[in-house]
C-alpha cells in the first residue's frame, strides 16, 4: 500500500508541475464558480488514466485518498460528470502544448535526437462489449489511426497524429515530421516500407535537413524512381534500420499499461484521450528514469564510496 500511494504521489507531484508551467488559465472564464481550478482537474484527468480507471471507479479512489487530495488542495472531491465536462470544454491546444512541456523533460535546450521512429496503430473506438458483439453478429472495427514518433535511444513519445478514418501512412507523415521536428529535431528518421515515397524522403532531406532510412516497395523488379529511392535501393542501412522497433515497442507500452480503447463518442473528445495517453505515457516514462537513476547513483556510492 505504502508503495503504490508514493507511485500516485510522485505521479500527482509531475503532473502538477507540468500543468502549471502551461499557459492554462486558473479558471476558464471570470463567472466560474471557483470550487476547482482548471490545474486540479486537468492533473486529475491525468491521473485517471495513469491509474487506468473510468470516471465513476475513479472519483470513488480518490474520496480514499487523502494523500492525494491534500497535494491537490481539494477541499472536495468533485463529481465524476466534472471531469467530462472539463475534457470536452478544454481546447486540444492546451493539451499538444502539455505534452510539449513533458517532452522537454528529457532534453536541454540545445540537445538533438539521433535517431527517430515513426508509425502507426489503431486505438479502437466503441462501447459494446467484445461479447455482445459476437453474439449479435455486429462485430465493430472502428478504429483511430494513430502515428507516434519515439526516439530510439531515450525511448519518449515526440510527437503524435490521429485521423478518423483509414488514411495512408504518407499523409499522417507529412504532418507528423513538421511537428515532432518543431518540437525536438531529429539527424534521422527510420520508417518501414509504408512510408516508401519520394516526396517524404524530399520533405526529410531537403526541408529537415535530416537523414532518412525507409525500405524500398518494389514488385517484380519494378524500376526504382526518385534520386533518394535509388539511393534506399544502392546504399540501405542495415545497422540503422532495426532500431524502428522501438517505436513498435512503445505502442505495445502504451496499450498495455494505458489501454488502447477509448471511451468517448465524439471524435473530438477522442483526440483528446489519444492527447492525454501520450503526456501520461511520457510522465510515466520520466518517473522511470528518475528511480533508475537514483538508483545507479546509489549503486555507485556502494561500490566506489562517493
Amino acid at each position: 500500500m505504502k508503495k503504490s500511494a508514493s507511485r500516485n504521489i510522485r505521479f500527482i507531484q509531475a503532473a502538477i508541475s507540468i500543468v502549471t508551467s502551461t499557459h492554462l488559465n486558473p479558471y476558464s472564464c471570470k463567472f466560474s464558480k471557483k470550487i476547482y481550478t482548471q490545474h486540479q482537474l486537468l492533473v486529475l484527468i491525468l491521473f485517471k488514466d495513469y491509474r487506468n480507471q473510468h470516471y465513476r471507479e475513479f472519483i470513488e479512489d480518490v474520496g480514499d485518498m487523502a494523500e492525494v487530495q491534500e497535494s491537490l488542495d481539494l477541499s472536495e472531491v468533485p463529481h465524476f460528470t466534472t471531469l467530462q465536462k472539463f475534457i470536452s470544454r478544454i481546447k486540444t491546444l492546451y493539451l499538444r502544448f502539455t505534452f510539449k512541456k513533458t517532452v522537454n523533460l528529457f532534453y536541454s535546450y540545445d540537445d538533438i535526437i539521433p535517431i527517430t521512429a515513426i508509425d502507426s496503430s489503431g486505438f479502437t473506438s466503441g462501447y459494446c462489449s467484445h461479447y455482445f458483439s459476437e453474439r449479435t453478429g455486429k462485430i465493430r472495427k472502428h478504429f483511430l489511426k494513430t502515428s507516434i514518433s519515439v526516439d530510439t535511444e531515450q525511448q519518449v513519445i515526440t510527437g503524435f497524429v490521429a485521423s478518423n478514418s483509414r488514411v495512408h501512412d504518407t499523409r499522417h507523415a507529412v504532418k507528423l515530421l513538421r511537428q515532432c521536428h518543431k518540437i525536438r529535431k531529429s539527424d534521422c528518421y527510420v520508417m518501414d516500407k509504408g512510408y516508401d515515397s519520394e516526396p517524404i524522403h524530399r520533405q526529410i532531406r531537403d526541408d529537415l535537413h535530416a537523414n532518412s532510412v525507409i525500405p524500398i516497395r518494389s514488385w517484380n523488379n519494378e524500376i526504382v524512381g526518385g534520386t533518394y529511392r535509388q539511393e534506399m535501393a544502392q546504399q540501405f542501412n542495415d545497422t540503422i534500420y532495426p532500431r524502428r522497433q522501438i517505436v513498435e515497442t512503445k505502442f505495445s507500452v502504451l496499450k498495455r499499461k494505458f489501454r488502447g480503447d477509448l471511451k468517448a463518442r465524439k471524435f473530438r473528445i477522442q483526440i483528446k484521450e489519444i492527447a492525454i495517453k501520450m503526456i501520461v505515457c511520457n510522465i510515466y516514462w520520466s518517473l522511470l528514469f528518475l528511480i533508475l537513476e537514483v538508483f545507479y547513483r546509489a549503486l555507485n556510492w556502494l561500490k566506489f564510496g562517493i
